[in-house]
């Protein structure tokens, strides 16, 4: 197996932060991590001279490489050491395309540079920020032999997908003076000769691609000294004080996007103000469900907004007042009066939207890739085109018409002013009686809605570990209600007494300046939560904890690694083996797990994929730490510098209290047990 980092960077460009070059750190790196082979990939920016230092200066591989802007994507291209001046030459011509902080290229101008991308190494960013976008993936497709992610949890989660990428996972680290920390993010591949031929070949096979050398994809690196963890569920266990906690910020420090529940973390210690906490990061956590359901609401309330059915009924009043008196005066009308523009409505200018939302929905279709197939078994994509080229045609025929009608009616506006300064008659109030009515009707229906979603119901149910967490919609009690809800310090006393007449309730909330419109919705209705326990009982402030504790460990999910210090600290052995166990074990098959524990429920019933054992030793006064590891059934710990322990006797002191102790429990137990 040979060990690859394609991704360093070694020049300071626009797109990246400043750093001075070290070609003392890049071969420290070289020589540490023992990598075999390397590529120099900077932003947009290839460096001939200093490319040629570095392939003279290094033992390992050193293939020429360019991570370039590609159509809101980066995308390494990497070349042949044995082309490097064509290699120099066309990567100058991406330099000077992009030039500032925003510029890309397009596929067609990559592929227009470098040729036939058949002869390169084309590697996008894939599971990791900025991802290629799917149409730009979708062009390069041919040419791309694998993609770059940025986590552990990523290479196993796309190695394990058949229609995923080759996952690969470098450094992207930058060659610095003083580097403090080697990076430990590196690829092994099954290959013999390092050429780029035999690369391209290796990583189209994903079972020649692994996190490490000898273990495959169970175990990968976590620091620079070669200490492994598993990619399932590690157990970290050790006497007090030798370096536990110390391990896990460690790997804080050195692993991005981690969810890291430290110890005592969720143990409530004031009732009151535990439990509004707790309703309060309950309601946060959820608060995307909220505005999904009352998305409906805010769109209407967008259009009632508009609506002033006082100014309608103003309107209608002078309308009828004037075309009354107009009627009165009707035989002393002059030749202004008398003109036909005199008394023209103006013409009503219809709304594009439904139709301008029909054209972009049909295009999303055509356009879409993720689910191309899908579309293409159900619909024609060329009836589909014909299909937006009509309905674009009559989008432009109604914005046509729609302007033409704003310009007559600005001119009969202009003559109708000018006309009335020419008269002393009687000119009747335009007004369109259309649009009062259907305001009428928006109000009416407006009212029915606020009515149907101030009903007491429940809307929302979930699960988890035994606890059942319930959503329920109902109306606001008071002034007080409503102001929590708004977030702010503003007074709704006036409010309120309207709340029960939705569209007066509205308007009063538009006297509150202090108010954004874009909140309104959330004044209609109260949606709160309550968590109820197995027996349907709202929880306890323990079992409030326990939830917590569950919720958290849950919402990992969203993380690439979780780390959990001492659970057993705030929460008995029941509920960690029937409910922790449980869920940890199931996270821990998506993704890597570190336990630190000195609980035998955890340590030894969770079912451990890998083991690791602190000690702590003082050496000239300073604590050394070190850290001894292996898999469950394994009789031996080994530490990365090759120092062995004992398994068994290991564990029974970290978990058990010692040999002697844990046969002393043995036996009490035995001795009490029925026959």
């Amino acid at each position: 197996m040979k060990k690859i980092d394609l991704h360093i960077h070694t020049v300071s460009t626009i797109s990246d932060r400043f750093f001075t070059f070290s070609l003392d750190t890049f071969k420290r790196y070289v020589t540490d991590a023992k990598l075999d082979a390397v590529a120099v990939t900077n932003h947009d920016v290839f460096d001939g001279a200093q490319f040629r230092q570095i392939q003279q200066a290094l033992t390992a591989t050193v293939f020429p490489g360019i991570e370039i802007n590609v159509e809101k994507g980066h995308v390494l291209v990497i070349g042949k050491p044995s082309e490097l001046d064509d290699f120099e030459s066309k990567t100058a011509l991406v330099s000077q395309r992009i030039t500032k902080i925003g510029d890309s290229i397009s596929v067609e101008e990559l592929i227009k540079i470098f040729g036939n991308l058949q002869n390169y190494l084309v590697i996008p960013h894939y599971d990791k920020g900025p991802a290629i976008a799917g149409e730009t993936l979708e062009k390069l497709k041919t040419y791309v032999s694998a993609g770059e992610v940025d986590s552990a949890k990523k290479f196993v989660r796309n190695a394990k997908d058949a229609a995923k990428l080759t996952p690969v996972l470098f450094s992207d680290s930058r060659m610095m003076v003083d580097l403090a920390t080697l990076p430990s993010r590196q690829t092994y591949i099954d290959c013999g000769t390092l050429t780029l031929e035999a690369l391209k070949s290796c990583l189209q096979d994903k079972a020649k691609v692994a996190l490490s050398e000898r273990d495959g994809n169970k175990l990968w690196q976590v620091f620079d000294n070669g200490q492994k963890l598993s990619t399932g569920l590690n157990v970290l266990i050790g006497a007090r004080s030798t370096g536990k906690t110390h391990t896990l910020n460690q790997i804080n420090e050195a692993i991005n996007n981690i969810k890291y529940i430290e110890q005592f973390s969720l143990v409530q210690h004031n009732e009151a103000v535990n439990e509004r906490e707790f309703k309060n990061s309950v309601e946060r956590r959820r608060s995307a469900f909220v505005d999904q359901y009352l998305a409906g609401l805010k769109q209407v309330l967008d259009e009632i907004t508009k609506v002033d059915l006082a100014a309608n009924d103003r309107e209608v009043g002078a309308y009828l007042d004037t075309l009354l008196r107009s009627a009165v005066e009707a035989d002393r009308r002059d030749a202004f009066s008398k003109a036909t523009l005199f008394d023209e409505v103006e013409f009503p200018i219809g709304n594009a939207t439904t139709l301008q939302s029909l054209v972009e929905s049909v295009r999303q279709v055509i356009e879409n890739i993720e689910y191309r197939p899908i579309i293409e078994k159900h619909v024609d994509l060329a009836a589909l085109r014909r299909l937006a080229r009509e309905l674009i045609e009559v989008l432009r025929t109604k914005l046509l018409d729609a302007e033409k009608r704003r310009v007559v009616n600005a001119l009969v506006k202009e003559i109708k002013q000018g006309l009335k300064i020419r008269t002393a008659a009687v000119q009747v109030q335009d007004v369109d009686l259309y649009a009062v009515a259907m305001d009428k009707k928006r109000v009416a229906r407006f009212s029915e809605i606020v009515g149907s979603l101030k009903k007491d119901a429940i809307i929302f149910r979930e699960t988890l570990q035994g606890f059942r967490i319930e959503a329920r919609k109902h109306s606001y009690a008071g002034a007080i209600e409503i102001r929590a809800a708004s977030g702010t310090k503003l007074a709704f006393s006036d409010a309120f007494h309207k709340y029960d007449d939705a569209y007066n309730y509205l308007r009063e909330l538009k006297q509150n300046e202090g108010l954004p419109s874009a909140d309104y919705y959330k004044l209609f209705v109260k949606i709160s939560y309550r968590i109820l326990n197995k027996d349907g009982h709202e929880v306890s402030g323990g079992e409030r904890s326990e939830f917590r504790l569950l919720q958290e460990i849950a919402d990992a999910q969203n993380f690439d690694l979780l780390l959990i210090d001492e659970p057993e600290s705030s929460f008995d052995n029941l509920f960690l083996k029937s409910e922790v166990n449980q869920i940890l074990k199931s996270i821990s098959e998506t993704m890597p797990v570190v336990v630190v524990t000195h609980n035998n429920t955890v340590g030894a019933s969770v079912g451990a994929d890998y083991l690791l054992y602190t000690t702590k030793e003082l050496e000239n006064g300073v604590p050394r730490y070190r850290i001894f590891s292996g898999y469950p059934t394994d009789k031996k710990m080994v530490s990365v510098d090759g120092k062995i322990i004992n398994s068994h006797e290991t564990l029974l002191n970290s978990l058990e209290a010692g040999v002697d102790t844990y046969e002393r429990w043995r036996q009490g137990y035995e001795a009490i047990k029925d026959q």
